[in-house]
């Protein structure tokens, strides 16, 4: 494709607190660089019903505060076909849209990979994940922000558990990553976190139990990704219940609670300076990355690494956890 003279911008996928900033950051930065822009609602599945609408700078006004997404998102079966994308690309000529930013996370970014391979279409992605699971950058997009939800409701937990010394299993998001588990469990002080990393080398029971959880304190928490590798919460419950009867056990699942709410002023930093590196890097003649941020820099990352490749967990976070919970 030629010069790009108009973008257009969507958030696919489960949304995530900051969504509203890096549109607000991408519009306006796009506008200050004399680029028209372009949003289209409800995702993948808005360029393919044609749900498209010009952008100026008051329509990301007084959004940056805002959890969700004022595009909304929402799944497209059809884009996942090569006929819906080939009617998602005639409408996109037809907006005059010559380029692409997706805010999502894998599998946003997968299909935005495709489709710039069917088109030629350039495409810049914006990690928007609270999952925190994309390879390539320090943080995603709402992952601060649902950690931050974490911490406020085991604190809460922390006290009834306290009050009836009983042991709590705490489910939070992860589905295949334990950034949010671990991480929640450090800075909430609780005594575990059973992640999807570590299945297959270890009992995470077990191994929790053997630890002696017990010997200075009369209630527990620990925190379970939703994994279906882990098995989840009620997993784990129930297990207590029939391997070691003498405990109190209880559960709560803390769900879409995680993914909403005011973005933390870390989400908002981080997703104002990513959309604005989209911009930037489509003036730049980038194509077919991801904007990620490593050691408080951006990078450009390939769409094929951010997608296939697994972003490890930091192994002494673990250690630190094991460490500060005796």
């Amino acid at each position: 494709m030629g010069k790009i003279n108009c973008i257009g911008i969507l958030t696919s996928g489960g949304d995530a607190p900051g969504m509203n900033a890096a549109i607000r950051a991408v519009t306006r930065s796009a506008i200050y660089n004399g680029l028209q822009v372009k949003g289209i609602y409800r995702g993948y599945k808005g360029l393919v019903t044609g749900e498209i609408k010009d952008f100026k700078s008051q329509n990301v006004s007084n959004i940056i505060q805002l959890g969700g997404t004022i595009l909304k998102t929402a799944r497209c079966k059809e884009f996942t076909t090569p006929e819906g994308r080939q009617i998602a690309y005639d409408n996109m000529k037809k907006e005059g849209i010559d380029a692409l930013v997706v805010i999502g996370g894998d599998g946003s970014l997968t299909g935005a990979r495709i489709f710039a391979a069917e088109y030629d279409v350039p495409c810049i992605g914006l990690p928007g994940t609270i999952d925190n699971d994309l390879y390539g950058t320090d943080t995603t997009i709402g992952y601060d922000t649902a950690l931050n939800t974490i911490l406020d409701a085991v604190d809460k937990i922390r006290d009834t558990a306290t009050s009836h010394e009983r042991l709590f299993f705490v489910e939070v998001m992860g589905r295949d990553a334990g950034f949010l588990a671990l991480n929640g469990a450090i800075a909430s002080g609780s005594e575990a976190a059973i992640i999807p990393e570590f299945n297959t080398e270890v009992d995470q029971l077990e191994e929790f139990i053997k630890n002696g959880f017990r010997k200075s304190k009369n209630s527990s928490i620990v925190l379970v990704a939703e994994s279906e590798i882990t098995g989840g919460a009620m997993h784990f419950a129930e297990r207590v219940k029939n391997e070691y009867p003498q405990y109190d056990v209880r559960v709560t699942i803390l769900g879409h609670l995680q993914r909403g709410g005011r973005p933390t002023a870390h989400d908002r930093i981080l997703a104002s300076r990513l959309g604005y590196a989209a911009i930037e890097a489509l003036m730049e003649g980038q194509r077919n990355v991801m904007i990620g941020i490593e050691h408080d820099q951006i990078v450009y990352v390939p769409f094929t690494k951010a997608i296939k490749n697994d972003k490890p967990i930091d192994r002494e976070l673990v250690n630190v956890l094991r460490t500060l919970a005796i």
